[in-house]
């Protein structure tokens, strides 16, 4: 690059918020990453490039002073980490090449014509490395009750492989943070982020932390009825469906739900009944159900407050 200017480097404008210049470090630093450009040294000397002018712009004081102080006078050169030449306002020159120690950097960047040069303590917060971002699938069951998975990372002609504990109760498309399973950087390494999917059940849905299922009836077993075996997260369960159970009813199984990580209690199983017709009837099924229907007269809409 024939300028160095930190704001160039990282390609932001001298407006760009924290938010902006952050999310430029880090696809840089991704992009140019020694573990991504082996045996590169232009890659590497960008990536240090990098590394530097986040260290001034991602710093709120440090992006302060150096504003101020490059207002006015040539930009500061950015050639190479080493001693200030001369040249700019106060004969200082700052210089971003060598990669060399950083506080002897700004004490020299600070020391411009006019201001004390008495030492200043420079708080270096070196970065983190770029997170690493990924998926796993998990069974309907296994997002209930937790499960292990063998995460393979690699990068840099290196494999590393690391036993990632799902907790119990992950819901589908939930992220669990691995910290310091990133990539490296001069603050160590960042997180390792996995985002769950988890495969749907052929009965039952998640509501929270409950769960539901749609249990058919027929009409015989709904006015008089039954008990039926249903699914569960612990297996076969057999619910008691009362006489005269109407459509829509929920019928619930305490505790049979998910576990809920931020309460540490287990959400209920409602089955919400759904009563079956046939769509067709015989001559005999239909007088059977004219003769029901005088036996034991129901009038809903009236019940409900419908108008005559």
């Amino acid at each position: 690059m024939s300028s160095k200017d930190p704001y160039e480097i990282l390609g932001v404008s001298r407006t760009a918020s924290p938010d902006e210049i952050k999310r430029a470090y880090r696809r840089l630093a991704k992009e140019h990453h020694p573990d991504r450009n082996p045996g590169d040294p232009a890659a590497e000397r960008r990536f240090k490039e990098v590394q530097a002018a986040y260290e001034v712009l991602g710093d709120p004081q440090r992006r302060a002073e150096y504003d101020r102080f490059g207002a006015g006078g040539p930009r500061p050169d950015v050639h190479a980490w080493g001693p200030a030449a001369g040249g700019g306002p106060g004969g200082v020159r700052f210089d971003f090449g060598s990669l060399g120690d950083l506080t002897e950097i700004f004490e020299q960047f600070f020391s411009r014509a006019g201001a004390p040069r008495t030492r200043r303590s420079v708080r270096r917060v070196a970065p983190a490395g770029a997170d690493v971002e990924g998926e796993i699938e998990l069974g309907f069951d296994e997002a209930l009750r937790g499960a292990v998975r063998e995460i393979v990372l690699g990068g840099g002609g290196r494999t590393e492989r690391i036993q990632v504990r799902v907790p119990a109760g992950v819901t589908d498309g939930e992220r669990i943070r691995v910290r310091g399973r990133g990539q490296e950087g001069p603050g160590g390494r960042g997180d390792l982020l996995i985002r769950c999917r988890v495969a749907p059940h052929p009965f039952l849905r998640r509501e929270g932390a409950d769960l539901v299922l749609d249990l058919p009836l027929t009409v015989r077993e709904a006015v008089l009825g039954t008990r039926v075996e249903i699914p569960t997260p612990r297996g076969p369960a057999l619910l008691t469906v009362p006489p005269g159970t109407s459509s829509g009813t929920k019928l619930r199984l305490r505790g049979h739900g998910a576990p809920d990580r931020e309460t540490g209690r287990t959400g209920d199983l409602y089955a919400v009944v759904r009563i079956v017709v046939p769509r067709e009837v015989s001559a005999a099924a239909r007088r059977l159900l004219e003769q029901f229907d005088a036996a034991a007269p129901l009038a809903p809409r009236s019940a409900a407050g419908w108008p005559k």
